[in-house]
């Protein structure tokens, strides 16, 4: 009976293993799989392939680009029938996308912009931060300084960064001070620009505002101004992730523009099959979902339309 057992498992296991090998595999590459955002859009991802027969691999990069080459071209000798990059610019992962095309494996970017061959892109940072800078400035009215605190790696803040710049070129009287974060370490990082800011910039004198170009250093900010009991500062992210919603019904943050990234990760494995069976004939395109303003006036509202933001 026992050796019966045992091969009837063994027989089972060989069964799995086959039918695992018959399914294509995507693989993803993300910047920083643990961050709330980016764990949503796997989150789609995941569920979108289990709905095509796909399966799903994930590496995470942690911020590093030579990881991400590294890690496309692992999936590329993976025999992956598509691989996802997830913020790292088209720019920066050269080598893989190298490795990719000699494959003739698809590749198609969260954030990461159209270009190097890539066939698809959504989660595109610049239009997002678009309301957020808007009512940043509009609060402000013409005056006063700002802490931005950046992230060069990734595509998404580049573009976010770009259109701060371009918002305030009109504005010579609000002064703003950059400091890049890292990956991992962008909660301390935002602690501690924050607190040395605040240092040379005391309460009643101007109008002030932290703006993360995505929530996560602006959260390890507001612990600098809740310990320092600085509630003259207003606080700006983008993203939208539990935190930051959490942060805005407490009062503690201004606003953010909540990004849904599950549907982009679930939008972008259902057109995988397509990209796959074009090949050659695939026109590459931008595949957007418009992100959601939520201010401490909206936030009710908001939630009560989308309660699974909090999850």
């Amino acid at each position: 009976m026992k050796r019966a057992a045992i091969g009837v498992a063994f027989a089972f296991a060989a069964l799995s293993s086959a039918a695992m090998a018959e399914q294509p595999l995507v693989g993803i590459v993300s910047i920083s799989a643990t961050e709330a955002n980016n764990a949503r859009y796997i989150a789609g991802a995941q569920a979108a392939a289990k709905d095509i027969g796909w399966q799903v691999s994930v590496i995470d990069a942690a911020g590093n680009a030579d990881q991400a080459n590294a890690a496309i071209q692992n999936f590329a000798q993976r025999g992956a029938a598509a691989i996802v990059d997830m913020v790292f610019p088209y720019s920066s992962i050269g080598a893989g996308l190298d490795a990719a095309k000699r494959a003739k494996i698809p590749v198609v970017t969260w954030g990461g912009g159209l270009g190097g061959g890539v066939a698809v892109t959504n989660g595109s940072g610049g239009p997002m931060v678009v309301p957020v800078n808007e009512l940043m400035l509009k609060t402000m009215d013409g005056k006063g300084s700002i802490l931005a605190l950046t992230y060069h790696t990734g595509e998404v803040c580049r573009n976010r960064e770009v259109e701060l710049d371009k918002a305030l070129a009109n504005h010579p009287d609000i002064k703003m001070t950059k400091n890049e974060v890292r990956i991992p370490g962008y909660f301390e990082d935002g602690a501690q620009y924050a607190n040395a800011w605040l240092a040379s910039h005391p309460a009643g004198k101007e109008s002030l505002a932290i703006w993360g170009c995505w929530d996560d250093p602006a959260i390890g900010a507001i612990s600098s101004l809740r310990a320092q009991d600085r509630k003259d500062v207003k606080v700006y992210g983008v993203n939208g992730n539990a935190q930051a919603l959490e942060n805005i019904k407490k009062g503690f943050m201004t606003a953010t523009a909540w990004q849904d990234s599950y549907t982009e990760g679930h939008n972008m494995i259902t057109l995988l099959p397509d990209i796959v069976k074009a090949g050659a004939d695939w026109t590459p395109k931008a595949v957007e979902v418009p992100a959601v303003l939520v201010t401490s006036d909206t936030i009710e509202k908001f939630l009560a339309e989308h309660p699974a933001a909090l999850q």
